[in-house]
């Protein structure tokens, strides 16, 4: 893992009109890390992930890439960066092949016509790298399972080789199966060296493919941990806000940390 973080949020604030989503968040992630972003409802998951994407420009703070300072204020910045986001909806054609789908809005093109040969072997060609498995390159997405559907998704994020990939709620409404096989490919993409953000609400695949677990609540930092030394009980408290008592406050308070 290299010492400078491919992505690293400074002191990163949002707010929309009197709602402060964010306050004052940090947050790094490295090549071949999966860091995995938790918290309850409300707590600023998402806008976080859309300031990263460039959905919402940040109000203050740095957001750095390959330790350089960077401006995101539309998603085209983060895609030229390397930012690649799959969000919880997968926004997939369920009338269109899994080519058609992969390429959707770059299709390949030659003499000015789509060159339907070409995409579909780089199609197999890039799902056989992910390990992925489905019956058919040419089968409507409909035909799918929801987490093949979720693979072909994060598949199509990949062709642009992206330096970090964002899931967000990658295993919701998923069974055990395919749970399973959607993790599997979150771990190949750490072995291909990209850097990976995953959003969940399940600690189990937290535990199982993170190697840090940042927890936001309130729209404020409240621990990053290394998931090996930490229990999920811990990792729980946290995102309720447990930890947060009389007891914590008088010795942050000795420290001379205040936490709000």
């Amino acid at each position: 893992m290299s010492a400078t973080p491919v992505l690293a949020l400074r002191g990163v604030s949002k707010r929309f009109g009197a709602v402060q989503a964010l306050t004052d968040v940090t947050l790094e992630v490295h090549a071949g890390e999966v860091v995995a972003l938790v918290g309850d409802n409300g707590a600023g998951k998402s806008t976080l992930v859309k300031t990263i994407a460039g959905v919402h420009p940040i109000d203050e703070g740095v957001i750095e890439w390959d330790g350089k300072t960077v401006q995101v204020n539309k998603p085209h910045d983060a895609q030229n960066l390397g930012i690649a986001t799959v969000y919880q909806d997968l926004a997939l054609c369920d009338n269109i092949d899994v080519v058609g789908n992969l390429y959707l809005g770059r299709e390949i093109r030659r003499a000015g016509v789509l060159d339907e040969v070409e995409m579909e072997r780089r199609s197999r060609e890039l799902l056989d790298q992910l390990s992925i498995r489905i019956p058919s390159v040419r089968i409507p997405i409909a035909s799918l399972s929801g987490g093949q559907r979720q693979v072909v998704a994060i598949a199509r994020s990949m062709l642009g080789e992206p330096k970090l990939v964002i899931l967000d709620e990658p295993t919701a409404a998923l069974g055990v199966e395919q749970t399973a096989q959607v993790l599997d490919l979150v771990e190949r993409l750490r072995e291909r060296g990209h850097a990976v953000i995953l959003i969940s609400h399940n600690m189990a695949d937290v535990k199982a493919v993170a190697d840090k677990v940042a927890v936001l609540r309130l729209g404020r930092n409240n621990g990053v941990f290394e998931v090996k030394s930490t229990s999920q009980e811990e990792i729980i408290s946290a995102i309720t806000g447990a930890s947060d008592n009389a007891v914590t406050r008088r010795a942050a308070r000795t420290n001379g940390e205040i936490k709000k």
